[in-house]
């Protein structure tokens, strides 16, 4: 395979970006304001290599996104809303399958700050009528009391631990949680495989919801995220990454 000009900072790849065409290597997060995230598909079409991948890019960026294409992977009868024939089409949805507290999922917020725990699928569409709760939305039945698995994986580093808030049906730990070192069953493994693989994630933080029944199902994935409550330290996980950065780079020039 023909080498590529490698370019790993975001100043020179918008510098150059009329540029760039299928000689050309990006390695890094393309760095673009939100709903610009055309540009790395332009890039793409352009046969720019970019390295994650850009798919996997534009995923980590929207839980929008997350939910159209990872959705099968979520708990049952999760659903994208844009408008609201969306919502009215969720309502209908909802209501014949006897659902009653729902979730919904801001788009781009993190931190569990964009949860909102609703009543009824009706309450979520009079706040949307209303032009209280905006557009567009990830709407999902609520599960009470499932356990909350965070999934580090990193090459040949997988690390994995529980988050728990006995307050907060939220249990990331920026909302006061509590981490404790967990396994993984082979289930739960293979549901990361998966993600990791339609998605095009080289590497991730993978948030799996376990049911009471010990169903799992996936919450949400990302190319980075905080690491509180991980072993791994921040320069052992900066390390790590640049040397899966460079590993690739390598195999391209």
């Amino acid at each position: 395979m023909k080498s590529k000009t490698i370019i790993a900072d975001n100043d020179t790849l918008h510098a150059q970006f009329e540029l760039l065409g299928q000689d050309h290597c990006f390695i890094g997060r393309v760095r673009v304001k939100p709903y610009e995230e055309f540009i790395v598909t332009d890039l793409e079409r352009r046969g720019v290599t970019l390295f994650p991948s850009g798919l996997s890019q534009q995923l980590s960026r929207s839980k929008i996104r997350q939910g159209r294409l990872l959705g099968e992977y979520m708990i049952p009868h999760t659903m994208v809303i844009f408008d609201q024939h969306d919502l009215l089409h969720g309502v209908n949805r909802y209501t014949e399958n006897n659902i009653g507290k729902v979730v919904t999922k801001d788009d781009r917020k993190n931190g569990g700050m964009g949860i909102h725990l609703w009543h009824s699928v009706e309450d979520v569409f009079n706040q949307a009528t209303l032009s209280v709760l905006p557009y567009p939305f990830v709407l999902q039945p609520f599960i009470a009391d499932c356990r909350d698995i965070r999934v580090l994986k990193f090459g040949d580093y997988s690390e994995n631990y529980e988050r728990y808030n006995p307050t907060n049906f939220r249990n990331n730990l920026h909302c006061g949680g509590t981490p404790a070192p967990c396994e993984l069953t082979a289930e739960q493994e293979g549901i990361c495989k998966k993600v990791m693989t339609r998605g095009d994630f080289p590497y991730g933080h993978i948030d799996l919801m376990v049911t009471p029944d010990g169903t799992t199902y996936l919450a949400e994935i990302n190319l980075r995220g905080g690491l509180r409550g991980a072993c791994i330290s921040t320069p052992a996980y900066k390390k790590m990454l640049a040397d899966i950065h460079l590993h690739f780079r390598e195999s391209v020039t």
